[in-house]
């Protein structure tokens, strides 16, 4: 079977080709690239192996230690310049960032020293709309076919003007 190639930190590595390593690929290189930019990938869990890729050391430094029974979210990148440790979930079969599972990762990194972001992934608008009513507030959900936004479940701002371009209007 055919792996999926992924570059950490200049080095090729591979990822088993089932699950939801397809969308961890879009991840690392659309997701990342856009809204963590010089980001640091800390974790990669794999469907073959949890541990596809860990910064152990990195992690520890922000002040956390994982027990290595603890269900890891599938990413983790530490976004240096605003300083957050995003959290992701790549939901291919298993469930989005819901209210329980937020509580279950806000447990595991209880003793992170910066702020935590936790987004929720899927391929496809299609794949969201299942989960939908589950997505936990104060969470993001980014959709690998809509690569360039986020859609933000939080109560933050009431309403949010946009500039709207007239020129797609009447395309």
């Amino acid at each position: 079977m055919i792996r999926i190639p992924i570059v950490i930190e200049g080095e090729v590595k591979t990822l088993s080709p089932g699950g939801q390593n397809i969308l961890i690929e879009k991840i690392i290189k659309d997701f990342a690239e856009r809204f963590t930019p010089g980001g640091k990938l800390i974790y990669i869990g794999d469907t073959d192996e949890k541990f596809a890729y860990f910064n152990e050391v990195a992690l520890s430094n922000l002040g956390v230690t994982i027990d290595s029974h603890g269900k890891m979210p599938d990413m983790i990148i530490h976004h240096l310049k605003n300083d957050w440790l995003v959290l992701i979930e790549a939901v291919t079969s298993h469930g989005p960032i819901n209210p329980k599972r937020k509580k279950e990762l806000e447990i595991i990194f209880a003793n992170i020293k910066i702020t935590l972001v936790m987004v929720t992934t899927f391929l496809s608008r299609k794949a969201m709309v299942e989960y939908l009513a589950e997505i936990a507030w104060e969470t993001d959900v980014w959709v690998a076919e809509d690569s360039t936004h986020l859609i933000h479940f939080n109560g933050e701002y009431l309403l949010q003007a946009y500039k709207v371009d007239r020129d797609s209007e009447t395309e």
